[in-house]
């Protein structure tokens, strides 16, 4: 450009591109991999089926955004889609909050010391069963100034002794209520959504009621209640069940407070509302976003002013998605469920130390954990955009997919009686054993990998040893993981390891030269090293002559022929009789059945691996055939 002329903005020389272009331009990429794409919209081959009915399509523009130009509202405002505080986490971050779940008080206080002076903001505190003793309180809590660093508290039934304690121990410093801040964690429904008793439930909304009118009278910066939807979560819930129940929760907390005496104001102040973090990081940012959404219609129609109506959300990464094998991958994990929840704008987000699921976590993780949120506040300053996904079209129709989604199951429970009764009845329980059940089909046929356990295990990894975790009462809505099938086998693998001294093994029948195998063997190795089934591969190459010696000479009890479809056709027949009269009690093909299919069985191919196959199933089966119990 010259002085002369004038500025043109980079993009004036591109034509303007519009959906019908791209969707063209999308089939042609789909007919040349051999997909016949629907004429009208090819882009229905890329799109991702979620739960809760929610499809994710390739593509989003502004046409897809949701109706009503305003109805994310402002941050600040409602309906809160945007954050509950105008400036966001801009002034002073989000409340970096570390879990303290050791029995130890000395233990116990010398971490959250340790946490306190890097970089953690809160604390919370299991107390009672499963945590510190309710005595021995003030012994973890020595040297915590109590008016600089908001405490909560999980305790269980025993939540009203050990609020009672947090009072006795900040009056015995000199610090006064009034600069208390934190959760005293009464939550009577997930109490009950644990397996506690029925008939106790009407005592701990009275208790919980109580200790909310005392906070609102004495210590307005402490809320006596949490909301806790995690029990829904680790029950395999979806995100708008989870969303569902915590609303339903919600409302019969409202309802017990204000027939208590409080005015709804006061008692939406009580609560704080608790929800996991996973590592699809735009659905959790959908779901912190519609939750906000949700509980302030709730709050709305509850007859709360617009400011009470915010949701205070606490945002812990999914104990359901860390695993107990290759956990160094849970530190990925745990990162991107942590820039999610910050981005989703969540108030205080706790991130679980790695080896969280092997027991109780070491200094080194939780080191990990307090820097993954440092690095997330003060290096990459995620904190200083309001609402960074606000606009993006995807979120926002994702959001209000969501919102709609979990409000229908919200009024399902209403409809059924509300939380209480549709805990009792088993509705809730029901549901999200069903949701589990189709979620565990998709992760047994590896549709959804777990990396380092489904795919690319390592079965030569020294295991990760750690203290076990305190015991906590069972009953009530059962806590799954997603490693929960692969675990099982891998166990069984580390029995015949330790009762035999090798593990079971699987020989990798390859045809032809490297290029005519390869994908097919690696394929196979990561398949059965899923269930600790260690894999060999020696020979490189095998035909009808060599791979009875070869497999002999393997130590396997089982094989699996890889090469291409024209090999399979040459050779596969020949190979997989000499293997058959080798001894191999199964042999596999590394494909799915195709032309010819009968005389690969005649000849002794008894099962076929292929991309979608339930691999769980498959690899239980192997170890049944191979007597490994």
């Amino acid at each position: 450009m010259t002085a002369e002329s004038p500025e043109l903005p980079l993009a004036a020389a591109f034509p303007d591109a519009d959906r019908a272009q791209w969707q063209h331009l999308v089939a042609g990429v789909l007919r040349k991999s051999g997909a016949t794409p629907a004429a009208d919209a090819p882009e229905d081959a890329l799109a991702t089926d979620l739960p809760d009915g929610i499809r994710v399509r390739p593509l989003y523009t502004a046409d897809d955004a949701p109706a009503g130009a305003g109805a994310a509202g402002l941050p600040g405002f409602p309906p809160f889609v945007r954050g509950s505080r105008p400036e966001g986490a801009t002034v002073a971050g989000w409340d970096v909050r570390q879990l303290q779940a050791h029995t130890d008080p000395a233990v116990v206080n010398e971490a959250a010391l340790t946490d306190l002076e890097n970089g953690v903001t809160s604390l919370w505190l299991r107390v009672g069963e499963g945590g510190v003793p309710l005595g021995a309180l003030p012994r973890a809590l020595v040297g915590v100034h109590l008016d600089l660093a908001a405490v909560a508290l999980d305790a269980g039934e025993e939540f009203a002794a050990a609020a009672e304690e947090l009072f006795a121990l900040a009056a015995d410093g000199g610090v006064a209520p009034a600069t208390l801040t934190g959760t005293l964690g009464a939550d009577p429904l997930a109490l009950l959504a644990r397996g506690g008793d029925r008939a106790a439930l009407d005592g701990h909304l009275t208790a919980a009621a109580t200790l909310a009118e005392r906070c609102a009278a004495e210590a307005p910066g402490l809320r006596a209640l949490t909301v806790d939807a995690l029990p829904y979560h680790e029950a395999g819930g979806s995100a708008a069940e989870e969303l569902g129940c915590s609303l339903a929760t919600g409302v019969a907390y409202l309802r017990a407070l204000t027939a208590a005496g409080l005015d709804i104001d006061t008692a939406c102040g009580q609560l704080e509302f608790r929800y996991a973090a996973g590592a699809d990081q735009f659905l959790t940012i959908a779901t912190l976003r519609a939750a906000r959404r949700l509980w302030a219609r709730v709050a709305e129609v509850c007859g709360a002013s617009p400011g009470a109506r915010a949701q205070r959300q606490h945002a812990v990464t999914s104990p359901v998605m860390m695993t107990r094998r290759d956990p160094w991958v849970n530190m990925l994990r745990t990162t991107v469920a942590g820039l999610s929840a910050g981005v989703g704008g969540a108030d205080a987000v706790t991130v679980l130390p790695f080896d969280a699921a092997l027991g109780l976590p070491d200094a080194f993780a939780r080191r990990i954990a307090r820097n993954t949120q440092a690095v997330l506040l003060e290096e990459s300053h995620l904190s200083k955009v309001i609402d960074p996904a606000g606009g993006s079209w995807y979120v926002e129709e994702l959001t209000d997919e969501l919102a709609r989604a979990a409000w229908a199951w919200f009024q399902e429970i209403e409809g059924a009686g509300g939380q209480a009764a549709a805990l009792g009845s088993g509705l809730i329980a029901g549901r999200l054993a069903a949701t589990w059940e189709r979620r565990s089909r998709d992760l047994a046929t590896r549709r959804e990998p777990i990396t380092g356990v489904s795919e690319f295990p390592y079965l030569a990894e020294a295991p990760v040893r750690r203290e076990a975790a305190p015991a906590r009462s069972g009953g009530g809505l059962p806590r799954v993981r997603r490693d929960d099938a692969y675990e099982a086998l891998r166990a069984r693998s580390d029995a015949h390891l330790a009762a035999t001294g090798a593990r079971p093994k699987v020989f990798l029948a390859a045809l032809g030269p490297a290029a005519a195998h390869t994908a097919r063997v690696t394929f196979a190795a990561n398949l059965f090293q899923a269930g600790g089934v260690e894999t060999v591969h020696e020979p490189a190459s095998v035909n009808a002559g060599t791979a009875a010696a070869a497999f002999a000479a393997s130590g396997a009890r089982i094989a699996c022929l890889c090469g291409s479809d024209a090999l399979y056709a040459e050779q596969a027949a020949e190979v997989a009789a000499a293997l058959k009269a080798a001894g191999a009690v199964r042999v596999y093909l590394a494909g799915k059945p195709g032309e010819g299919r009968e005389e690969l069985e005649q000849a002794g191919v008894d099962a076929y691996v292929f991309t979608g196959c339930d691999a769980a199933g498959v690899l239980a089966s192997a170890l049944d055939v191979m007597e490994v119990a």
